[in-house]
C-alpha cells in the first residue's frame, strides 16, 4: 500500500511558482546530518509543520513522514535516500540580519553508513548544515564520519542536541563530547530548562530570556524571565559564549576588551561571522518534536550563510587549465554541479543540479564539461520530497532537478558552452561487500540488466561486475543493508525477481616488495603477425594509496602510441587479480623497457604483453590478500559486556576502548568484515535483545596467512617464484 501511495504521489506535478522571487541573500541551502536514529527526519518533519508545509507533523514510527516517502523507508523506519524540500520562514525577531521572508532549501540525509554516498554528495552542494546529536550520548561514530565529511567540503554548521526529554539526557556531557571528540570550537547558545521528563523549554543565552512550552503539541513558545535556579548557570555559559565569539567581529571584540556589555545584535553578528568562517559551531538543545524548532529555524536564517556570503565558486578552465572564479549571481555565466540521479517511473531520469552561477531555462543547451558533450534541458522542476513543481527557469543558489538529460551523471560539471568551467567533483568510498545475483526466470534476464544499470546510475557506491569464469553477475556495495534494499527495489520498481547468493567480502590483492617482469607476445599466422614486448617494474605503495602508472621509456624503445595499450593490459589484469581473482591495489607499475617490430607491432599485442609482464612481476613480489576492517561500536548494559567482548575477540577483533555513557557501556573495536556476517542476530542473542551496534569501514589490512591460504585454495591456482 505504501509503495502504491508513493508512486501516486510522485506523479504529482504542481505548477505553483509564486514564492520563487527571493533575493539571493535570503536563500539558505542546508542539510540535516547526524548519526543514525539521532532524529534527523523528525527534525525535518517538525520544520515542515512549523513552516506551514504540512498540517500535521509526520511520524517515523507511523510511516507518515514527508521526506521518508519510499516504501522501504516507511517499513524500516530509516532514511535511505536524501530528500530535497523547499520551505519558507519569516524572521521577525531582533537580528543582525534583515527580517523578512526567507527561502530554505533542505536536504534530509540518511544516517546509516551503507547510504554514505547520499550524505557525501549532499554535503558537496550545500552551503550549511544542521548537525543533530542525541542528547543522551553526544558524539557517536557516524557523527564523527559526517562531521569529517562536512570538514572536507568546508560546510558551516550549527549543532542541536535532540532527545534531552528522554531518560539518560546529558546536556553537559554531550557538549564536552562535541568539543573533545570532534575538536570543535563549540559553545551553547541555548541551555535546557529541565531534563528528561521535566524538559519544558530553553534559555536563550543571547537574549537571556526563557522560552517555554506546555506540551509537545503546543505550537506557541512563551517568553519569560530566566528561572532563578538557572540564572547562575546561564550567566556562566553566556560569558563562555561571548569569550569564544567576540574575536570574529571587530566591534564586538572592541567592546569585549573594553569591558562593555555586548548587545544582542553584537553577539549574533559575531556568532554569524564565526559560523560562516567555519571556525565556530553554536549548540542549541531540546526536543525536536516541539515548538523550540522555531528557534532552530531562526538560527538557520541568522547564522548559516546565504550563497552570497560564501566566496566565489572556483573551477578549472578545461581549455587553458587556469583556475577561474565565478561570482554566485544570476548575472554570471551559468555553471552547476550534477550531484544526484534518480529514475522516476513517471517522469523518467531526473538529474539533481546545484546551480552556482547564472540561470538555466527549459530547452536550453548546456555543455557537460566532465564528458565534453552537449545536453539539452527538457523540463526543470523544484523538489518537495517525491513531489515535483514545474518551473520555466532556475536561478543561482537553487537546487533543482532537470528532466531530459541523458548522459550526465553524479559529479559532472555543467556550464554555458561559451564559458566552460570544471568544478571539483565528488569522491565516494570503495565497496566492501558483494554478492552474486541471478534472475529467477529467463524472462527476468534482460529486465535485470536494465534495472541494475539504472540503480548503479543512481548510486555511485553500487557496482556491477560480470565474473567471466562462472558467468555470474556480482553486485557490490557498502553493506548488506544497501544491497538488500537495492534487490528489494528491483522487485518493486522494475518487477524483476532475482535470487542472490551469500554476501562475499571485497578482498583485494597487493604486493609487499618490488619486482620486475617481462611480457612478450609474438604470433605469426601467415600474413601480418603480432609483436609486443615490454618490461615492467612493480613497487608496493602505502595502504589506501591505490594504483599509480608510470612510463620510463626513453630513446623510443617502445613507440609512445603503444604505451596506453600496455597500461590497458595492466589495468585489466589488476581488475581480475592474479592471486585469487580479487582486484589488485596499492602498487606502482612502471614500464621501463621493451622492443617493437616495425610491421607486426600493434596495440592488442602490447596490451597482452603488458598483462603478461604484470603477472610475472607480481608473482615475484610477495603477493598478499587484503581484507576490509570495520570500526564497530557496541552499546550494551554492563551485565553483558564480558560476553560481548569475548565474542568480539573470537572474531579476530581488537578492542580499542570501553566508555560509560549513561546507563550503557560503549565498546569500540576493529574487526574483519569477514567475521561479522550475521552479527546482529548473535548480538541480540547474547544481550537478550538489549544491546545495539553500529559499524562502518575503517581500512584494509593483510589477511592472516592461514586464512589467506584457504581463500587461495578455493579460488586461485597460482605458483609463486620467490627470489
Amino acid at each position: 500500500m505504501a509503495g502504491q501511495q508513493a508512486k501516486k504521489k510522485s506523479a504529482m506535478v504542481m505548477t505553483v511558482t509564486k514564492d520563487r522571487d527571493v533575493p539571493l541573500e535570503k536563500i539558505r541551502n542546508i542539510g540535516i546530518i547526524a548519526h543514525i536514529d539521532a532524529g534527523k527526519t523528525t527534525t525535518t518533519e517538525r520544520i515542515l509543520f512549523e513552516t506551514g508545509k504540512t498540517y500535521k507533523q509526520g511520524s517515523v514510527d507511523e510511516g507518515t513522514t514527508v521526506t521518508d516517502w519510499m516504501a522501504q523507508e516507511r517499513e524500516r523506519g530509516i532514511t535511505i535516500v536524501s530528500a530535497a524540500i523547499t520551505t519558507f520562514w519569516d524572521l521577525q525577531t531582533g537580528s543582525a540580519i534583515e527580517n523578512g521572508h526567507y527561502r530554505i532549501n533542505i536536504i534530509d540525509t540518511p544516517g546509516h553508513i551503507d547510504f554514505t554516498a547520499e550524505v557525501e554528495r549532499s554535503l558537496r552542494v550545500l552551503d550549511g548544515a544542521v548537525m543533530v546529536f542525541d542528547g543522551r550520548t553526544g558524539v557517536e561514530s557516524q557523527s564523527e564520519t559526517v562531521w569529517r565529511q562536512a570538514d572536507r567540503y568546508n560546510v558551516p554548521r550549527i549543532c542541536i542536541l535532540n532527545k534531552l526529554n528522554l531518560i539518560g539526557a546529558d546536556f553537559e556531557g554531550s557538549i564536552k563530547s562535541i568539543q573533545e571528540r570532534l575538536g570543535a570550537n563549540a559553545a551553547p547558545v541555548q541551555i535546557p530548562i529541565g531534563l528528561e521528563h521535566d524538559l519544558r523549554g530553553i534559555v536563550d543565552l543571547i537574549k537571556m530570556k526563557a522560552c517555554t512550552y506546555k506540551a509537545i503539541e503546543d505550537n506557541k513558545l512563551t517568553e519569560e524571565e530566566v528561572p532563578a535556579e538557572l540564572t547562575e548557570m546561564s550567566k556562566k555559559y553566556r560569558d563562555e559564549l561571548i569569550e569564544k565569539v567576540a574575536e570574529f567581529d571587530d566591534e564586538a571584540l572592541s567592546k569585549y576588551l573594553e569591558g562593555k556589555e555586548l548587545s544582542e545584535i553584537d553577539i549574533k553578528r559575531a556568532v554569524r561571522s564565526g559560523v560562516i568562517s567555519g571556525k565556530f559551531f553554536p549548540i542549541l538543545g531540546g526536543d525536536n518534536r516541539t515548538a523550540t524548532v522555531q528557534l532552530l529555524m531562526d538560527a538557520v536564517v541568522e547564522y548559516l550563510p546565504s550563497p552570497v556570503d560564501l566566496p566565489p565558486v572556483e573551477g578549472q578552465n578545461p581549455n587553458t587549465g587556469v583556475i577561474e572564479k565565478r561570482e554566485r549571481t544570476n548575472q554570471e555565466k551559468f555553471c552547476a554541479l550534477a550531484f544526484k540521479v534518480v529514475t522516476d517511473p513517471h517522469v523518467g531520469r531526473l538529474v539533481y543540479l546545484r546551480i552556482y552561477s547564472g540561470t538555466l531555462k527549459a530547452g536550453q543547451v548546456i555543455l557537460n564539461i566532465s564528458r565534453q558533450h552537449q545536453e539539452r534541458i527538457g523540463k526543470l522542476v523544484l523538489l518537495h520530497a517525491d513531489q515535483r513543481e514545474l518551473i520555466d527557469e532556475a536561478y543561482a543558489g537553487e537546487i533543482v532537478a532537470a528532466v531530459g538529460i541523458k548522459d550526465t551523471t553524479t559529479g559532472d560539471s555543467l556550464s554555458d558552452p561559451s564559458g566552460p568551467i570544471l568544478l571539483e567533483s565528488i569522491s565516494f568510498p570503495e565497496p566492501v561487500i558483494s554478492l552474486a545475483i541471478e534472475p529467477a526466470t529467463k524472462s527476468d534476464q534482460e529486465k535485470m540488466g536494465l534495472a541494475l544499470q539504472k540503480l548503479s546510475d543512481e548510486d555511485p557506491t553500487f557496482r556491477i561486475k560480470s565474473n567471466p569464469e562462472t558467468g555470474q553477475t556480482i553486485i557490490s556495495g557498502m553493506g548488506e543493508l544497501q544491497l538488500e534494499v537495492l534487490v528489494d527495489r528491483m522487485k518493486r520498481e522494475f518487477n524483476v525477481d532475482a535470487k542472490t547468493g551469500a554476501p562475499q567480502v571485497a578482498y583485494k590483492e597487493t604486493i609487499k616488495r618490488s619486482a620486475q617482469g617481462e611480457g612478450k607476445y609474438i604470433r605469426q599466422t601467415g600474413g601480418r603477425g603480432q609483436y609486443g614486448h615490454c618490461f615492467l617494474r612493480v613497487e608496493p605503495k602505502g595502504r589506501g594509496e591505490g594504483y599509480e602508472w608510470k612510463s620510463e621509456i626513453k630513446g623510443g624503445a617502445i613507440p609512445s602510441e603503444f604505451i596506453p595499450a600496455i597500461e590497458k593490459g595492466v589495468r585489466e589484469k589488476m581488475e581480475n587479480g592474479i592471486l585469487a581473482g580479487f582486484p589488485m591495489t596499492d602498487m606502482l607499475v612502471a614500464v621501463y623497457d621493451g622492443s617493437y617490430h616495425e610491421v607486426d607491432s600493434s596495440e592488442i599485442a602490447f596490451k597482452i604483453a603488458g598483462s603478461l609482464a604484470l603477472e610475472e612481476a607480481a608473482k615475484k613480489a610477495d603477493m598478499v590478500l587484503l581484507e576490509p576492517i570495520m570500526k564497530i561500536e557496541v552499546s550494551t548494559p554492563d551485565e553483558f559486556m564480558g560476553d560481548i567482548i569475548g565474542d568480539l575477540s573470537s572474531k579476530r577483533a581488537q578492542i580499542q576502548s570501553t566508555e560509560k555513557k549513561g546507563v550503557m557501556t560503549v565498546i569500540d573495536a576493529l574487526a574483519p568484515l569477514a567475521e561479522l556476517s550475521g552479527y546482529a542476530t548473535k548480538l541480540r542473542s547474547i544481550s537478550q535483545g538489549r544491546a545495539s551496534f553500529y559499524m562502518e569501514p575503517s581500512h584494509y589490512e593483510e589477511v592472516p596467512s592461514n586464512i589467506a591460504n584457504n581463500l587461495i585454495a578455493q579460488r586461485g591456482t597460482v605458483t609463486f617464484h620467490r627470489a
